[in-house]
């Protein structure tokens, strides 16, 4: 049973919370908020047994008691909780994204590995059943040698407000940093390699606070996969992924946020249908169940997570974005 401590209790802290109740071998312990207003929501919404509440980060780190840490603060304070988590010898799954940019994602990198830590970033998507399945169809050649990809995630935001996480540049603002992570993501789950990824084509736009609010990029992997991502704060997109092969499509409805139940619809010539994907967890307490797992067992890496590997893969190139639309 893995005994875990939430350090932020916003929205995803929340959904945490929620989601473990489904699962059999975690259970809370521990949570730490700066906020004492959101420490008693918490302490409203949630009646766990025996619940120690900090309102120092550094207190819960420390707990002896807990031997996984979720974090589940704002973009720009995950470097320092993470190394310090890493200090204390605490198992960690970190919020994406893990760090800001990619020079402070190769130092968290090096603290990982030195302190000997499993660390895993919060694709939840990536423990549904419905990405196992993905998987196999492209594994088995279904859909032929993969040619083609298009990535999105996308929703419009109506008002910019400075102070907000998603338009603050100091907290980690911009749509590259929190959702265009998802994209780069699937090609990642594909195609490890970093250096066989060569940008072809990037475009964004900037808000008044400096920060980017749409994105778009075509990437080519291994001089053949021509992929296309679009990201933004400023139109609800398809929120979807295509895989495009010589033999055939698949369309993913619902890569990032897939429901207990969900849909794949996959063409090969003239014929057409639709794969159903049950689960009988909901979307966090598939990964909450499956991180715990793979933390019981010391397991370090696992496809159908992001390991500390993988996130530096993704931001590297998501920071190649990020600097390519600035030119």
């Amino acid at each position: 049973m893995i005994r875990w401590g939430i350090i932020g209790l916003g929205n995803m802290g929340q959904k945490f919370a929620s989601a473990i109740k489904e699962t059999s071998n975690s259970k809370i312990v521990s949570v730490a908020s700066k906020d004492i207003n959101k420490i008693k929501i918490f302490k409203n919404n949630f009646s766990f047994k025996d619940l120690v509440v900090y309102n120092d980060y550094n207190e819960i780190i420390k707990d002896k008691n807990v031997n996984a840490i979720y974090i589940a603060t704002l973009n720009n304070t995950h470097f320092d909780l993470i190394k310090r988590c890493s200090e204390n010898n605490k198992n960690i799954l970190c919020e994406k994204p893990f760090t800001l940019n990619y020079d402070q994602g190769r130092e968290v990198y090096d603290y990982i590995l030195k302190n000997n830590v499993i660390f895993y970033e919060g694709f939840a998507y990536r423990s549904h059943p419905q990405t196992k399945i993905i998987r196999e169809i492209v594994e088995k050649k279904e859909l032929g040698e993969i040619t083609n990809i298009q990535s999105s995630f996308g929703f419009k935001v109506n008002k910019i407000k400075p102070g907000s996480r998603l338009f603050n540049k100091k907290l980690g603002g911009g749509a590259i940093l929190d959702v265009g992570c998802y994209p780069l993501s699937i090609l990642n789950f594909f195609y490890k390699d970093i250096d066989n990824y060569k940008f072809l084509m990037a475009d964004g736009n900037f808000t008044q606070t400096d920060v980017d609010d749409y994105a778009e990029a075509e990437v080519e992997i291994n001089n053949k996969i021509k992929c296309k991502i679009k990201v933004s704060f400023k139109e609800n997109l398809k929120n979807n992924t295509i895989l495009e092969g010589e033999k055939g499509k698949l369309i993913i409805n619902s890569p990032w946020l897939p429901e207990k139940q969900t849909s794949l619809e996959i063409s090969q010539g003239e014929s057409y249908y639709k794969k159903l994907v049950k689960s009988d967890l909901s979307l966090y307490a598939n990964q909450i169940e499956k991180v715990s797992n793979n933390f019981e067992k010391n397991k370090k890496s696992d496809k159908f997570l992001v390991n500390i590997e993988d996130s530096l893969s993704i931001m590297k190139n998501m920071s190649i974005w990020s600097k390519l639309i600035r030119k």
